[in-house]
């Protein structure tokens, strides 16, 4: 058995069983992980799987260092593009979000490392059953979203930061009956 929330698609079923909430400490991933969660923001996620493919070749693979050094006219070219998500703030915060994660990793090393503050490996995972819903934030994310936004970040408010902390397995949101909950 796994969450409900993936037996609505084949896309949705793949992600969750390879993906979403393994811990990922790789830069590149998990700004992708957050431009993901950012285009997501209103829409399905199977909306934004389905677009994946097109997402990484606009955005250079989620290079940090490629898409901060995009000019206005690629972003242009993004926004013609009917293979992404043509949602101009969306598409701009990715470029200015790839400009703010170039700042810390200039300024820490590493973006996964600044991220990974914010998690709680020790903490046990939370006993959600699949009747329930998925959580839209915690305390962690209250706080990832604060420091991103006061790093100049933009679409980066608690539930982003939420999404992308299941994603990158920095919390385990399965349901106790899904398979990948242990």
């Amino acid at each position: 058995m796994r969450c409900s929330w993936a037996e609505r698609s084949e896309v949705e079923r793949a992600y969750h069983d390879d993906e979403w909430g393994v811990p990922v400490h790789d830069d590149r991933t998990l700004f992708e992980r957050l431009a993901l969660s950012t285009v997501q923001a209103g829409l399905a996620l199977r909306t934004v799987l389905a677009k994946r493919a097109s997402l990484r070749a606009a955005f250079h693979e989620f290079d940090i260092d490629r898409v901060a050094a995009m000019t206005d006219a690629d972003i242009a070219l993004v926004l013609a593009d009917r293979g992404v998500i043509r949602h101009r703030l969306k598409v701009e915060s990715i470029r200015n979000n790839a400009r703010a994660a170039r700042r810390i990793v200039e300024a820490t090393g590493s973006f996964s490392d600044f991220l990974w503050t914010f998690a709680r490996p020790d903490e046990p995972p939370r006993a959600r059953p699949d009747s329930e819903p998925l959580p839209g934030r915690s305390d962690a994310s209250d706080l990832m979203s604060e420091a991103l936004r006061q790093r100049g970040f933009r679409f980066a408010g608690t539930a982003i930061c939420h999404a992308l902390m299941q994603s990158a397995g920095m919390v385990n949101d399965h349901a106790v009956e899904c398979f990948r909950y242990r």
